[in-house]
């Protein structure tokens, strides 16, 4: 059983884990970091499955998603 972590948002496929971090006041390299520094994909390091990290980063003004970047 995997262990709960406060993972933004977690998607699980075939093939593919995807963790994404979401920053209002931060950026998408903060998010990344994140996610490395708080392991949040270590239940899932010997799945077999391609791992996939996004950070998200939101513009306040335009209400909308400002950057992404993404790490695999």
């Amino acid at each position: 059983m995997k262990r709960c972590l406060p993972i933004d948002t977690l998607v699980e496929t075939k093939n593919y884990i995807y963790c994404f971090e979401f920053k209002l006041k931060g950026t998408p390299d903060e998010a990344l970091a994140q996610i490395d520094s708080k392991d949040y994909l270590l239940p899932w390091k010997d799945s077999g499955k391609k791992l996939v990290k996004t950070g998200v980063s939101f513009d306040p003004e335009k209400h909308n998603i400002g950057e992404w970047k993404t790490a695999v």
